[in-house]
Formats: structure tokens, sequence, C-alpha cells
């Protein structure tokens, strides 16, 4: 064996250039992959990150309020939500990988501004905002932020709430708010056009007449303020007045142009009323994701045992957000194709390499195999070049691919993902990604390996005389 591997070594260090090159193509692949696996992961964990934050690892919720009740949080909500949540804390092998356990109440509502006579329905997120804060400083996976992650409701008062900068726009409070890029939207909506046909009566023709409207002025105080309107249980309207602390970008147009945030003791007075308040959601932030499993075989253990009078399910971030496993489906999709190019690319070049070096050397083939070497010896010396070029440009491709992600990541470069109108930081995470790693530097090792299996099984079943001949 380690006659072959020299004699091997020897043959390929015969013809320096073609072996460069060969090498050269062989790292350039195993780059190209490592590079965008790297990039494809770093994308995982950064969407990860964003939904554990948000909604946590796992949420607990009435068991059929994913399917049918988030047009009816009073009818698929949790009471008895605190003795729920104690128990989640109190339990000895779930305590310990918990991080925040907060309830949370998510209804649809109409937000308006009457001030200003505009109005538009809304997506409201009741919260506990110092559960919520400390959600947001889960970063297990060192992520870049280009933005501060804590909310700023902490210490104002219930009735305080936080809208995105498009429901802002839309409700005319820029200039309230200080949001930038709307220098028209405080001005009043252009006249619409007066249909043919029978005038309209008197009152109506009033009522309509957005000219009429006084535009939004920053009410006394500073504070801007809105009325938020909701459905009791009953089906009875709630009405409260809000007022905005500020507007925040939510990263998303579609959830930014919706988006208020309260106090969850207001979210609950506004749908519920004084009857019994409840939540759509208990979620649990872990330490680390890889507790996942047996953190939730446990909760689902309690919701069997302890709580097995609650009409309950538990469902994880991926569940809850189904754009994460799309997401993610959709990259291994581009990156399996882009590693079958690749390898190939890296097949044909090194079996060509492989096929020169087997006519070049056609006259030596014959004198081994004349002084006793068998097929299987000439077969073994082929195939050890190909797994010496591949174990070799395995190495090199691994640290041109570790020093060109260090590169791109020192360069702190942002990109805008579809979906998203803000820039998020572009990265490639490969540095500790062992098993990726790995696994392409023994893919490469295997493509180069078949890639030699066919020029030398040609150069076996040469006629000893024949190669003895070959000038």
């Amino acid at each position: 064996m380690n006659s072959t591997l020299s004699l091997a070594w020897r043959n390929l260090l015969r013809n320096r250039r073609r072996s460069l090159m060969t090498l050269f193509a062989m790292v350039l692949g195993l780059t190209a992959v490592l590079l965008f696996g790297g990039y494809i992961r770093d994308i995982t964990y950064s969407l990860q990150t964003n939904f554990v934050v948000g909604s946590g690892h796992l949420q607990i919720q009435h068991r059929d309020y994913f399917r049918l009740g988030t047009g009816n949080p009073a009818a698929y909500g949790v009471a008895r939500y605190e003795r729920i949540m104690q128990t989640l804390k109190d339990d000895p092998e779930l305590g310990p990988m918990l991080v925040v356990v907060t309830p949370s109440l998510q209804f649809g509502a109409i937000a308006g501004n009457f001030a200003a006579g505009v109005s538009r329905t809304a997506y409201v997120t009741g919260i506990v905002v110092d559960d919520q804060n400390r959600m947001r400083e889960w970063n297990d996976y060192g992520q870049r932020n280009l933005s501060s992650r804590n909310l700023s409701l902490s210490g104002t008062p219930s009735d305080t709430a936080i809208i995105g900068t498009g429901l802002a726009r839309v409700l005319k409070l820029c200039g309230p708010l200080k949001v930038k890029d709307c220098e028209n939207s405080d001005a009043p909506p252009p006249a619409v056009p007066e249909a043919s046909g029978a005038a309209l009566p008197d009152d109506i023709v009033a009522l309509s007449d957005s000219t009429a409207r006084p535009v939004a002025t920053p009410p006394a105080g500073g504070r801007a303020r809105i009325e938020l309107l909701a459905a009791s249980p009953r089906g009875a309207p709630n009405v409260a007045d809000i007022g905005v602390l500020a507007a925040e970008f939510q990263g998303v147009k579609e959830y930014d142009d919706v988006y208020v945030a309260l106090h969850l003791s207001q979210a609950q007075k506004l749908v519920f009323g004084a009857s019994p308040p409840q939540v759509t959601a208990i979620a649990l932030q872990l330490q680390h994701t890889s507790q996942l499993p047996a953190a939730r075989a446990r909760v689902e253990e309690l919701l069997r045992t302890t709580l097995k009078d609650e009409p309950l399910a538990v469902l994880d971030y991926e569940e809850l957000n189904p754009f994460y496993g799309q997401t993610l489906a959709m990259f291994a999709a581009i990156f399996g194709f882009i590693a079958v190019l690749m390898g190939s690319i890296v097949l044909f070049t090194v079996s060509n390499t492989m096929s020169m070096a087997v006519v070049e050397r056609t006259a030596e083939i014959g004198t081994l195999r004349a002084i006793g070497l068998r097929r299987g010896g000439i077969r073994a010396i082929f195939v050890c070049e190909g797994l010496i070029l591949g174990c070799i440009g395995a190495a090199l491709g691994i640290a041109v691919s570790l020093a060109a992600a260090s590169l791109i990541n020192h360069l702190e470069l942002t990109w805008v993902p579809p979906g998203r109108i803000e820039e998020v930081p572009l990265a490639v995470r490969l540095a500790g990604e062992n098993t990726m790693l790995a696994i392409g530097a023994v893919g490469l090792v295997v493509v180069a390996a078949l890639s030699a299996l066919l020029p030398a099984a040609r150069a076996a079943r040469m006629n000893i005389v024949d190669a003895l001949r070959h000038v």
C-alpha cells in the first residue's frame, strides 16, 4: 500500500502544471459550495433568531386556536393562564431550560385617528413588556444586529402603545411621531371624482366630504393618540383611547402597516371588558434551541397529566411560522443543485486528467504489468492519484473557504431579503460548522476517487504486448 501511494504521488508530480490546474478546479468548486452553504446557514440562524425572539421556541394555545381561533380570541382563549405558567416554571425538569414564560393576546381591531377622519384595520398584540424585552435579548448564534431589539414601552402607562411606521402614515400621525418619508401623508386625501347618476342626499355628502375634516395636529402634551375598536366576547364593540409613544418599523411592510403593540392589561380590558381576562398564547423561550425536543416532550406530558383539564396544545416556532420551513426547503433545493453542478465539473476535470495520464503512461503500464503487477494494482495506482488530489483539494478548499468567509464577514455587508424593506447583515457562517465542512471534504474526495475509476479500469484492461509497443 505504501509503495502504491508513493508511486501515485510521484506520478502526480511528473506533470505539475496539469495537477495544479486540476487542484484549482477542485478548490474552486468546493469553495463555492461551502460559501453558499455558510450563507444558507447564516440565513437559517437569522430566521430562527427572529422567530424565537418574537414568539418563543414553543407556544401553548387553545388546541383549536391555530386553525380556527385567530378571528375569535374570546372563544379560543386560555383562561387560567397564570396557573399554567406557574406550573411550567415550577416543573423541576422543564424549569431549568426556560428563559422566559410570558402570555400574549392577539386580535384584530380597527385603529382610527378620528380627528383626521382616517382609520384602518390593525393587528393588535398585547404583551408583558419586560418579558418581551428579555426575549429579545436571546442571541444564541451571535447574530449581528443592525437595530435595537428592545421595546420602548417599558415604564409607560398601561394605555400606551407602539405602532408601525406604515400605520402611522395611514393614520396621519407623521408629525407627532416624527416618521420619515411621508411628506404628504398628513395632507387631505385627493377628492373623489363625482360619479354620474342620481345625486346623494346632503347629509351623506357631508359625511363623505373628507376635505371638511381637520388635518391631524399634535395633541396637547405632545402625545399622539388613536382610537382602537374591538369586538367583545358577546359581539358588542369596545373602544379605547390609546396614547401612541412612538412609531417603529417592523421590518416587513405588510406587518408594519397594521402593527399595534399594547400592554397586556389594556389589551385584555379592550377585548374582555369586565369579563375574566384571557390570553391567546403562552410563549416559552428556551436557553438553547437544542433543548427543544426535550422541552416539548415535557410540556406535552404536563398537558396530559397535571393540566389535562385544560383544552391546550403546544406548537413550536416552525409550526407557528410555515415560512421558515418553506424558506429552508427552497435553499436546500438550490444548494443541492449547485453542489451537483460543481461536483459534475470536478468529476469531468479529474476524469480528463486521469485519462490523459493513462494515454501518456501506456508504455509504463505495460512495463508494470510485464514485471508482475496485477490489474488490481494498476487500478489502485490511478485511484490513489484521484484520492490524493481529492484530499489535497479538500484541505485547500476548506482553508480558502474559511479565509473567504472571514473576509466577507469583516466587510460587514448588508442586503435586503425578499419580503423586507430594511437591510439585514450579509454573512457567511463556516467557522464552527464542522459537520458541513466534513461533508464537503468527504464529498470532494469521493467525487475525485469516482472520477479516476473509469480511466483506471481502462488502464487495467490494456494488453501487455500492445502497451509495450506503444510509442
